[in-house]
């Protein structure tokens, strides 16, 4: 029974460590940018749009190319946060490939 209790400590472990990277990740800003730098907007952890940079430049385009280019830089954003998060994810299991937003029961 002690490789049992040992593998059950170690999942425990883990839990702990997971809640802690996944509170940690919550913090954490990453930067997207679109049109060379047009538009930037900044995004949380928790997905959260903290703001969006739009350039003199981008403002003399119609609303509808301003449009396209926040919704790319959100999509940059959300494609450096995926991986920000995989990394910090990765630390934490030593490789093992979770999904950063992976739930443990309580």
């Amino acid at each position: 029974m002690t490789n049992f209790n040992d593998m059950l400590e170690k999942a425990k472990e883990m839990q702990k460590k997971m809640k802690e990277a996944q509170n940690e990740i919550k913090n954490i800003q990453v930067e997207g940018v679109s049109g060379g730098n047009l538009v930037k907007v900044v995004l949380s952890g928790d997905y959260e749009l903290k703001s969006i940079l739009i350039s003199e430049e981008a403002k003399k385009e119609n609303q509808e190319i301003i449009n396209d280019l926040i919704i790319a830089a959100f999509n940059n954003a959300k494609e450096n946060l995926k991986k920000k998060s995989s990394e910090e994810i990765s630390k934490i299991t030593g490789g093992i490939n979770l999904p950063f937003d992976i739930k443990f029961p309580s």
